[in-house]
C-alpha cells in the first residue's frame, strides 16, 4: 500500500512521498516528515482546504518536523492523489473515511490535528467519530457554522478550470480573486501562493492542481459542510485548541467564535490582522500559537 521514497522535494523540505489506498481503490498521496531520530512526541496531521494540497503546509511541516513527525495527506482529487470517477465522493465524510484508512495504515492512534478550512471540518468529524484520540487541535479560519457569504464566494471560483501561460499571469489572477483576503500581499507573495496551488500541466500551461469536479457536490445545497457541526465541535471537549481566524474572514463570524469560546473556554483565539480566508499559518502570530500548543501536548 505504501510507496515510500525519500526526496528533497520542491516543497523545500526533505520528506517521504507515500501512498495509501482508499476503500474504493484510489491511490492517495501523502508526505511524511519523519522528525528527528529518537523523538517520542505525538505526530501532527495537517489537513488542507478545499482546493489545496500538501504544498500548503510545506513551510509549517518543515518547521514542526524539527521536533516531531508530520503527516500531510492530499485528499482525493488533489495533488498526486487519484481523481475520483464518482464526483459525489468529493465530500467531507468521504475525506474523513479516507484519512481513517491512512491512520490505520500508519498505526497512528493518537495525534495532533491542524486543519485549514475543509481540513478543520474534517478535524471536528474525526473527533466526533472517536473522542479522545486527538491530543491537540488547530482550527484555521473555520468553525462549526459557516457563513453563507463565504460559501457563495468560494462557489464563484471553484472548478472554473482556468490556465495561464506564466506564473506571473497565475499570480495576478489569484490577486484578482483573493485580493480582498490578502490586501497587503505583494507580487512575490502572490507568486508563492500560485506555486502552492497550481502546477505546470502537460500542455505546458499552468493549471490548478485539483479535479474541477470537486465543485459539483460543493455547489449542491448543503454540500459545503455537513449539517449541524456543533456536536462535532463539542466532541473536542477539553482538547487543547487554538482557533486561528483571519481578521477579514467571511467564512467564520465573530459571533460563531464567541459561541465556540463559550463551549470551550480554554480555547485560544488568535486573530491574524489584515488577512481574510485563510491565514497561511506562516504568520508570526499563527506560528507562535502553534508552537505553544505543541509544547503542551
Amino acid at each position: 500500500m505504501a510507496d515510500l521514497q525519500d526526496t528533497a522535494t520542491s516543497e523545500g523540505a526533505s520528506s517521504e512521498s507515500a501512498h495509501w489506498e482508499s476503500a474504493d481503490g484510489l491511490s492517495l498521496h501523502y508526505r511524511d516528515y519523519p522528525g528527528p531520530k529518537g523523538h517520542d512526541a505525538l505526530p501532527v496531521l495537517c489537513l488542507h482546504g478545499l482546493t489545496r494540497n500538501s504544498r500548503d503546509f510545506a513551510d509549517l511541516a518543515e518547521h514542526i518536523a524539527k521536533t516531531r513527525r508530520v503527516i500531510v495527506p492530499e485528499m482525493r482529487g488533489r495533488g498526486e492523489s487519484d481523481y475520483a470517477p464518482d464526483s459525489s465522493t468529493y465530500n467531507p465524510q468521504q475525506y474523513v473515511a479516507d484519512v481513517e484508512r491512512l491512520l490505520e495504515h500508519l498505526r497512528i492512534e493518537r495525534f495532533v490535528s491542524i486543519g485549514t478550512s475543509l481540513g478543520g471540518l474534517m478535524t471536528m468529524l474525526l473527533a466526533q467519530a472517536r473522542p479522545g484520540r486527538i491530543a491537540g487541535v488547530v482550527l484555521n479560519d473555520i468553525g462549526p457554522e459557516i457563513e453563507a457569504a463565504g460559501i457563495e464566494r468560494i462557489q464563484g471560483y471553484v472548478g472554473q478550470g482556468r490556465s495561464y501561460p506564466t506564473w506571473v499571469h497565475a499570480a495576478r489572477s489569484l490577486c484578482e480573486v483573493h485580493g480582498e483576503a490578502h490586501p497587503e500581499y505583494e507580487l512575490e507573495q502572490w507568486l508563492e501562493m500560485a506555486k502552492r496551488n497550481l502546477v505546470v500541466g502537460q500542455s505546458g500551461r499552468i493549471t490548478y492542481d485539483y479535479d474541477m469536479a470537486i465543485a459539483e457536490p460543493f455547489r449542491e445545497p448543503g454540500g459545503a459542510a455537513p449539517a449541524d457541526l456543533w456536536p462535532a465541535f463539542e466532541a473536542l471537549g477539553d482538547v487543547p485548541t487554538v482557533l486561528i481566524r483571519g481578521e477579514l474572514s467571511d467564512l467564520i463570524s465573530p459571533e460563531t467564535v464567541q459561541r465556540m469560546k463559550k463551549l470551550n473556554p480554554a480555547m485560544e483565539i488568535v486573530t491574524i490582522p489584515q488577512v481574510g480566508h485563510a491565514p497561511t499559518l506562516d504568520e508570526p502570530e499563527a506560528r507562535a500559537a502553534i508552537d505553544a500548543l505543541l509544547a503542551r501536548v
